[in-house]
């Protein structure tokens, strides 16, 4: 991974914020994942809910975008989220223990739309600062700091599961969110300073709190974006549900399944930071985007077939900790070089509408798909055999896409 001169110090900084986001969140998705277990009868139901709550989040956001320069708006939006995780540890100290389900049901859709939001702004923010050749060399480096705060925050968890309170997480959790908002301030006045090797793009990005939707309907480019993570959201839903059911199933108190949860994170966490440390970057440069994106899906394929033969948790192991992992080291800086070739606008707004909207909307749809599914007596081996096409439709997307960079970059 070369690093030419005047970009040792933006890549540090942003590594160090993606490492303060992915740690926040690891704290808290053990909690998340460990009530989806205990509730996943109304999975569906609270995945319906965060997709409405998006629906309201993503314009007032993009307001936020088009009247404050991203000085401000980018530490507000981890701030934001900061002052939530101190409402929760007050309702969860003060309530009674039967508001507790309410409480589990709140957080569980608040942090659905938090892992989203404070991710899409972390790489709209660094998709603004470095240019498409930066993004295939840095990305991976950058993503790093991403899965270090993962394997940090999962291990902080797994620790603490069993012999701390949940309101003790989440107070924790607030500390590398308010680090992430002053990094991010660090960042642009980095960027102001040393702009010859960074974007020279600042001020206000304008607009309205609708703008950023349309584009994504207009411009084919963002389309297949758009459609690729649709088809992802399907395939990480469908291993989802499956996981809750099956974890359920094998763990009757809730401290165990949040330690295996949490322990299940640290691996994924400790494959990912492996691969993007040593392959991601030259994977991205030799194969290219378009292949990049094909190979999540292939693994998808394999893993949900193999789930179909043999639905043991040992396999769902297997499966989860290399697709995300994939999905982390590899899918996710090829899909935030795709963002480095478009506007200001597309890069926050529409950027958010697909990240947000599109992606939970996505969930919205495929939640209900595995609860019909399920309603129709399909066993657990049956919707992963169901899936298992899909993941091939979505690994095509990924090749067409490749092309579509290319011809953007051209």
């Amino acid at each position: 991974m070369p690093v030419r001169e005047g970009e040792t110090a933006p890549m540090l900084l942003a590594t160090a914020y993606g490492f303060c986001i992915l740690f926040g969140y690891y704290i808290l998705r053990p909690v998340r994942d460990e009530i989806s277990a205990a509730d996943r009868g109304n999975l569906q139901v609270l995945w319906s809910a965060v997709f409405l709550v998006m629906l309201l989040a993503v314009p007032l956001y993009s307001a936020a975008v088009a009247r404050w320069p991203r000085a401000t708006f980018v530490p507000l939006a981890n701030r934001f989220f900061a002052v939530n995780l101190l409402a929760f540890f007050v309702a969860l100290y003060l309530l009674p223990e039967s508001a507790r389900v309410w409480i589990d049901r709140v957080f569980y859709v608040w942090t659905s739309v938090f892992a989203l939001f404070v991710v899409t702004v972390f790489w709209g923010f660094v998709a603004d600062l470095f240019r498409n050749e930066q993004g295939k060399r840095l990305f991976g480096f950058i993503a790093v700091g991403s899965s270090l705060g993962g394997i940090a925050g999962s291990s902080a968890t797994a620790l603490l599961a069993q012999h701390a309170p949940v309101f003790l997480l989440l107070l924790l959790a607030v500390v590398p969110l308010e680090a992430a908002a002053r990094l991010a301030r660090a960042l642009d006045a980095y960027a102001d300073r040393k702009s010859a090797a960074l974007r020279c793009e600042t001020g206000e990005v304008g607009g309205s709190a609708w703008s950023g939707i349309a584009p994504v309907f207009r411009s084919p480019y963002l389309r297949r974006i758009a459609l690729w993570l649709a088809l992802m959201t399907f395939a990480s839903t469908i291993l989802y549900f499956v996981q809750a059911h099956m974890v359920g199933e094998a763990f009757a108190d809730r401290a165990l399944r949040r330690a295996f949860l949490a322990r299940l994170d640290f691996a994924v966490n400790l494959l990912t930071i492996v691969t993007q440390g040593l392959l991601t970057a030259h994977i991205l440069r030799r194969i290219g985007v378009g292949l990049t994106l094909a190979l999540v899906p292939a693994v998808a394929t394999v893993g949900f077939l193999s789930l179909g033969v043999h639905p043991l948790l040992a396999t769902l192991v297997v499966v989860r900790v290399l697709y995300d992992s994939g999905r982390h080291a590899l899918a996710k800086p090829a899909r935030e070089v795709l963002f480095t070739l478009v506007g200001r606008e597309e890069r926050y707004k529409s950027k958010a509408f697909i990240d947000a909207a599109v992606y939970r909307g996505g969930d919205l749809l495929s939640g209900w798909v595995y609860a019909g599914l399920a309603a129709l007596g399909l066993s657990v081996a049956a919707i992963a055999l169901v899936a298992a096409p899909v993941a091939v439709v979505w690994a095509v997307i990924g090749l067409g896409l490749g092309r579509a960079e290319e011809r953007a970059r051209r």
